[in-house]
């Protein structure tokens, strides 16, 4: 009983290991959204940091339009980049789990 529970600790703590270098790889990790036509383009990481704005000239001149823009295609890169995020780290974490009973139906 006790070699099982010093195994699982260790798998523990591989698995922590490997999220942690899963978060770290998913900074290099860009993904770019654009508006529907183009005139707005945000660049994200997958663990959501932005680092990129690009915006159409033509914008320039109606701040009210310009903000919803970037509004709209701002979140609509932190959804993709929430959805990548969070699969990339469920299928590590589930992949370092020990099997214990039941912790199966947790990462479903």
């Amino acid at each position: 009983m006790f070699g099982d529970m010093m195994g699982m600790m260790g798998k523990l703590k591989e698995a922590r290991a490997k999220v942690e270098a899963t978060k770290k790889r998913l900074d290099t990790v860009s993904l770019q959204e654009s508006s529907s036509d183009g005139r707005v383009q945000v660049t994200l990481t997958a663990n959501r940091k932005l680092k990129e704005i690009r915006i159409d000239e033509s914008l320039l001149s109606d701040p009210e339009q310009l903000e919803d823009y970037l509004i709209l295609t701002i979140n609509q890169a932190i959804e993709r980049a929430t959805q990548l995020n969070e699969s990339e780290l469920a299928a590590v974490a589930k992949e370092g789990m020990p099997n214990i009973p039941g912790m199966d139906s947790l990462f479903k």
